[in-house]
């Protein structure tokens, strides 16, 4: 039962205006993600690209997972206007509205798939450099306590972008175009401009200015997080905690075409259902985290979100039912939203303040790790194995997380131990 102690934090971090601009400003990282992530080899695989090639677009995904390396120029260089953050989101929001536009020039061209490959990378490249400076600005300014129901909202609003720009863009491109979708999506970048420029400073000394030098930028950061004890160990688990969800996710629409579910079914069916139930299941886990404790909240999120992936072992069985991909879906994003929702909040607790940039960095690189490669092996593993089979192992890939996640929060324990005060 929860304590009136928590509930007051959470009241509290549901009217703040800190967390209503970490959650608008995060509406931005989900529109390039779910068009590189989703849309793009769901367009691929529907004019006949082989499922090998599909996989490897995945590959364009590599800036979302080796930003670490570049975080530390934003430690120590700011844009001169809005802030050490928010300075550098503008400047990104800006070259990912003229990118996509560009994309939008190459709509009516799928056969040059090198083009397109390069401009989905580029995406990439600009959408992780915003999302280093954005994560950066949610460690800085949240307090503690409004950390879990503002990773429920930021991960809501990062979801309902990625429904516009991975779900809502494939229906609309069938009956449409692509080159109208796009220049859509780079539209979308102008009122964002506007909630960066109206976005609080954070007050925390720690983030007042850069390091002084590239040392502290580029070997502190990483310092501190290795200083912890079993460092290595909680690494590893960021890395493998949604293995399971980043194997099966990896080529979901291309499952869905093989399948034969129609351009509404990907698209506006599937990622509606996928919008509710996801935000549902993060702002769940955001509570959770906050009521019964993070150890908790990770423990119920990660079984959860292993044995959801049972979901699409039937759908690779059956004749297309609508009815049981809807229920497979409801089951996969529910549960994929409840460990989202305590692994983001444990991210953000394990990040030093006057380091977020390259520490966030780090962190979630890791957590993308297994999502950049997942769509290259999962595409030859089910050409090897069949959808049905590859599900099945997705599964088991999911138990090595669990493992890890024992030795530093055993089962039953309310929160982590954690060696300093973040």
């Amino acid at each position: 039962m929860a304590q009136p102690g928590h509930m007051r934090s959470l009241a509290q971090a549901m009217g703040s205006w800190r967390t209503a601009s970490v959650t608008l400003l995060s509406f931005a990282s989900g529109l390039p993600l779910g068009l590189v992530l989703i849309a793009i080899p769901d367009w691929m695989r529907s004019i006949g690209v082989d499922i090998r090639v599909v996989g490897f677009f995945a590959l364009t995904q590599a800036p979302w997972t080796f930003k670490v390396f570049w975080a530390p120029l934003l430690e120590r260089y700011r844009v001169p206007w809005l802030g050490r953050r928010l300075g550098w989101v503008a400047l990104m929001q800006v070259l990912l509205a003229v990118i996509t536009f560009g994309l939008a020039g190459v709509g009516h061209h799928p056969e040059a798939i090198w083009v397109v490959g390069a401009l989905a990378l580029a995406v990439a490249c600009a959408s992780a450099t915003q999302d280093i400076a954005l994560d950066a600005y949610a460690v800085d300014v949240l307090l503690p306590a409004e950390q879990g129901i503002a990773v429920g909202a930021r991960i809501a609003a990062y979801r309902a972008a990625m429904y516009i720009s991975g779900g809502l863009s494939i229906t609309l491109a069938g009956r449409y175009s692509w080159p109208l979708v796009n220049v859509g999506l780079a539209l979308l970048f102008v009122p964002l401009l506007w909630v960066t420029w109206k976005a609080p400073e954070p007050a925390t000394p720690a983030t007042a200015g850069p390091p002084p030098h590239w040392r502290i930028a580029i070997w502190a950061p990483l310092q501190g997080l290795f200083r912890r004890p079993r460092a290595l160990e909680i690494l590893a688990f960021v890395c493998l905690y949604k293995l399971a969800d980043n194997l099966a996710g990896a080529l979901l629409r291309p499952f869905l075409i093989d399948l034969g579910y129609s351009e509404f079914d990907r698209g506006v069916g599937l990622a509606t259902i996928g919008l509710v139930t996801t935000i549902g299941g993060t702002v769940c886990g955001g509570v959770l985290t906050t009521v019964a404790g993070l150890g908790h909240a990770l423990w119920i999120g990660g079984v959860l979100q292993i044995v959801s992936n049972v979901g699409y072992v039937l759908l690779a069985t059956s004749a297309p039912d609508r009815l049981l991909l809807t229920g497979a879906m409801v089951l996969e994003n529910l549960t994929q939203g409840l460990g989202t929702g305590a692994f983001s909040v444990l991210l953000l607790r394990l990040t030093q303040k006057r380091f977020s940039a390259t520490q966030y960095a780090l962190l979630s690189s890791l957590f993308g790790l297994p999502r950049l490669w997942a769509g290259p092996a999962s595409g030859f593993l089910v050409s090897a194995m069949g959808w049905q089979a590859f599900f099945w192992m997705t599964m088991l890939a999911g138990i090595p997380g669990l493992l890890l996640l024992q030795r530093f929060a055993p089962l039953g324990v309310r929160e982590l131990t954690l060696d300093e005060e973040m």
